[in-house]
């Protein structure tokens, strides 16, 4: 509502009503305007109510929102990582990870229970318990205390944090205000509207491959903390035929990104099948506490994950800090910790200067694993020849299925190595008559591009999402779902279980000439020598 004073001293006063939600990435879409409130009252509503319902946007609108949401993110987090790293001196790079962390935390709040931090409520004084450092670690605290988490994970969060939050430095007020209540602040107005109105799948993405470069990685450890990409993530739980009574472990979890996708669809997959709301609030409590479990060794990035998954509705799945080679038994990390980890999907995107290029951890991973599936991408140089005994070692236990080539781009601007998707059933030894579904992804129907100014570095440009089903299709049914596919792109051959570099197969084309390509060849040949002939002559076109 707005309005004014005319010249008689009459108020002029106009109603637009808008509609803001979730569903339309926080963009306003005009319902209609009013005269009065009336159309709020009893007998008038439903007629309203009718009008915001039948409010749409069109596919094209959506995809124009993303694309002007994605530069948003960008330039802001860019902006923003400047701002402290060039005006707030002493803080480390992992202290702009924490610092982004807690500020997101304080700030979600709880619906009813926890009111979520309002930056005029850091105060910048001096005395301990009323620091800023104390008021958002208290906010967190009571966040986490809602979210029901296991008392040793919520302790762990706290602590790590509080390392940064409570320092002398950055609670020093100077002119009246501390350097924290300063970053808060920068924070919540650079992407809170991402965040709070739930663009989270937009935003983490965007957040974590940012936050990924203030870490200050070298490059050969920058490579092995490469994001997957969301719509990878989604592809390897597919495979790993992941659904609502799955156990999903990830060995290298990084920023938790195939986690949340397992999370996503074991919830969809849920929602479909559950009938009772009772009942689905429990299974999507199980979910989150029980049924998913990663690990990740680097303390920093192990922040990450726990802010992906505060950020996507859950706080209470077992991340571990912990090196999964070499400290992890099996066991459930928070909750029943006395427990092994009944985990019947794989799913994983390993550090490739491990061991086999990673192949070490699917090894372990496996061996601690008595039925189901896994899906891994992974350099595609494990499957040729780097890591040839422990793929022998794995096939003595369990079966190779599919191996899928991807596009060389799919971590463009991140990484540029040749990787492939290995799918394995696990507990049952590979025989060397299985058929193993070779596939050619390298068109996946994306078009990449590495423009820094670019509205939109990734476009579906080759129907991308009926290829993404499609193979998937093929992976579980096989030959019987090739449509958009041909048989060059896939075919089904064997590979000795003895060997360990024959992962990485091409359909083999029939070059024996036939009859009619005898033909076409003489053809085109005397059209050539007649068409020469007429040119010497001048004949040409006649």
């Amino acid at each position: 509502m707005t309005g004014y004073k005319d010249e008689s001293g009459n108020i002029r006063h106009e109603i637009g009503v808008y509609y803001v939600s979730k569903s339309n990435f926080g963009i306003g879409q005009k319902v209609d305007d009013y005269s009065d409130l009336s159309f709020l009252e009893p007998n008038n509503f439903d007629t309203f109510i009718e009008k915001v319902k039948i409010l749409n946007l069109s596919q094209k609108e959506i995809d124009k929102i993303k694309e002007q949401r994605e530069r948003e993110i960008v330039t802001s987090l860019v902006r923003l990582n400047n701002d402290i790293y060039q005006n707030k001196n002493g803080l480390a790079e992992s202290d702009r990870v924490y610092l982004v962390a807690a500020s997101i935390i304080a700030t979600i709040g709880v619906p009813n229970k926890v009111p979520a931090l309002d930056k005029s409520e850091l105060k910048s004084q001096n005395f301990e318990g009323g620091r800023d450092g104390d008021i958002i670690l208290s906010r967190i605290k009571a966040f986490l205390n809602e979210k029901n988490l296991p008392q040793d994970k919520k302790d762990l969060i706290v602590r790590t944090l509080s390392n940064t939050l409570l320092t002398d430095n950055i609670n020093k007020v100077i002119n009246g205000e501390s350097q924290l209540k300063r970053v808060f602040t920068k924070i919540v107005d650079d992407l809170g509207i991402y965040y709070k109105i739930g663009l989270t799948t937009d935003f983490t993405g965007k957040l974590f491959n940012e936050m990924y470069s203030w870490l200050g990685f070298s490059q050969d450890k920058l490579n092995d903390v490469v994001l997957t990409p969301s719509y990878v993530a989604s592809l390897l739980v597919k495979l790993a035929r992941v659904n609502k009574d799955s156990y999903v472990w990830d060995f290298a979890t990084g920023s938790a990104g195939l986690l949340v996708a397992a999370m996503n669809e074991m919830i969809n997959d849920a929602k479909k099948t559950i009938k009772s709301p009772k009942e689905l609030i429990q299974k999507e409590i199980d979910i989150k506490a029980k049924q998913l479990l990663g690990l990740e060794v680097l303390s920093s990035v192990y922040m990450l994950a726990i802010l992906n998954m505060i950020i996507m509705g859950d706080g209470s799945s077992n991340i571990l800090n912990k090196d999964s080679l070499s400290d992890f038994n099996g066991e459930y990390g928070f909750g029943e910790t006395e427990k092994k980890f009944p985990a019947d999907a794989f799913v994983l995107n390993p550090p490739y200067s491990a061991k086999g290029n990673g192949m070490i951890f699917v090894e372990k991973a496996l061996n601690m694993m008595n039925k189901g599936y896994a899906a891994i991408i992974i350099q595609g140089s494990a499957g040729s020849g780097k890591a040839k005994e422990y793929n022998k070692r794995i096939l003595e236990k369990h079966t190779l299925i599919a191996s899928i080539k991807m596009p060389i781009d799919i971590f463009v601007g991140k990484s540029s190595v040749q990787t492939y998707i290995y799918v394995f059933r696990v507990g049952e030894k590979h025989d060397e008559k299985r058929r193993v579904k070779f596939i050619d992804f390298s068109n996946d129907g994306y078009t990449r591009t590495n423009r820094k100014k670019a509205s939109n570095n990734l476009k579906d440009t080759d129907n991308a999402k009926g290829r993404y089903e499609e193979l998937v299709n093929l992976v579980h049914f096989g030959e019987s779902e090739l449509n958009i596919f041909t048989k060059k792109e896939y075919h089904e051959g064997t590979i000795d279980p003895k060997n360990g570099a024959d992962w990485n197969q091409i359909a083999t084309i029939d070059t024996k000439p036939t009859l009619q390509d005898f033909k076409k060849t003489i053809s085109d040949y005397l059209a050539w020598e007649v068409s020469n002939i007429l040119e010497q002559r001048g004949d040409k076109g006649k």
